[in-house]
């Protein structure tokens, strides 16, 4: 295990060796929206990038609010019978102007990908789809007023299958936003750490995986999702640590989970997006009350 670890952490450093933004970012920005599909909306790696920001920032109080929906993509596409033919994948665009309304945002976090090439080929249409849909992201960012950082999509574990690899068509789309750092974009590269990450550890043990769906990471997957985001923000050393167990402790994390859920069901019960059984429940007011009712459980 302790080879395991050791290959896990040179990876890591040899893949990401800094590319920070401005600390800035989180000086002056107090309220984070996390937009994505099922992986953002899961949310474990929400939590523990917002349990990062309690740990690194135990003075401050910032409100993240997990804006994540399953299946959603920035392309508007969608393979034949998606969901067994019961709707199409949900697009960002329909709802996006009113959650930016309804959360007004000082700084966005956006990892999307993993669903805008519909796990097909490589296709040249499909691709500016994609790119078409984040321009657009960063132009109602900017509307609004919001920095955004975007996040490369994780990786796609093929778990050796021969034949086509959908994680090459997510790795022409992560390096098409690491390009646009040039531009002045706040890029983390999540997909280049993770793959570094997955393949050094595939190489002491060849079956090992964080998803065994080959997309939805389980709890380690999302760990390295946050781990990438922190080191992004400049914070090797918890980046480092083996677990979120590590960065804070257990009870605490519990009612950081807690209150993710609670802003994530508020803000999906306020904007209504299409998508059927999106989990939604109170309101943003009540989900600021959930959290403030909270606070002692997660700050010293």
């Amino acid at each position: 295990m302790h080879t395991l670890i050791a290959l896990f952490f040179v990876a890591t450093l040899a893949a990401f060796p800094g590319n920070h933004p401005p600390e800035v970012l989180l000086e002056k920005n107090q309220k984070i929206l996390f937009l994505g599909d099922s992986i953002t909306q899961n949310g474990k790696y929400v939590a523990y990038f917002d349990a990062w920001l309690v740990r690194r920032y135990p003075e401050r109080r910032f409100t993240v609010i997990n804006a994540g929906l399953s299946s959603e993509t920035t392309s508007g596409l969608s393979e034949e019978g998606h969901a067994n033919g019961k709707f199409p994948r949900p697009y960002l665009h329909e709802r996006l102007g009113r959650v930016l309304e309804k959360t007004q945002p000082d700084l966005i976090i956006a990892c999307y990908g993993m669903n805008c090439g519909i796990q097909k080929p490589f296709d040249e249409e499909r691709f500016n789809r994609f790119k078409d849909g984040i321009l657009r992201l960063r132009e109602a960012a900017a509307e609004c007023g919001a920095a955004i950082v975007h996040v490369t999509p994780p990786i796609f574990d093929n778990h050796g299958k021969p034949g086509f690899d959908y994680d090459m068509v997510l790795a022409a789309y992560a390096n098409w936003l690491v390009e646009q750092r040039e531009q002045g974009w706040f890029v983390a590269d999540l997909h280049t750490e993770m793959r570094a990450t997955i393949d050094a550890l595939k190489a002491e043990k060849p079956n090992f995986t964080v998803q065994r769906d080959r997309v939805h990471p389980n709890a380690q997957g999302h760990w390295m999702i946050a781990r990438a985001l922190i080191r992004y923000f400049g914070d090797p050393d918890s980046s480092e640590l083996s677990g979120p167990n590590k960065l804070i402790e257990q009870d605490k994390l519990k009612a950081i989970e807690k209150r993710m859920r609670a802003y994530l069901r508020a803000i999906h019960a306020e904007t209504k997006p299409l998508r059927p059984n999106t989990p939604m429940g109170g309101t943003l007011e009540s989900a600021a009350a959930t959290a403030a009712a909270l606070e002692d459980s997660i700050y010293d």
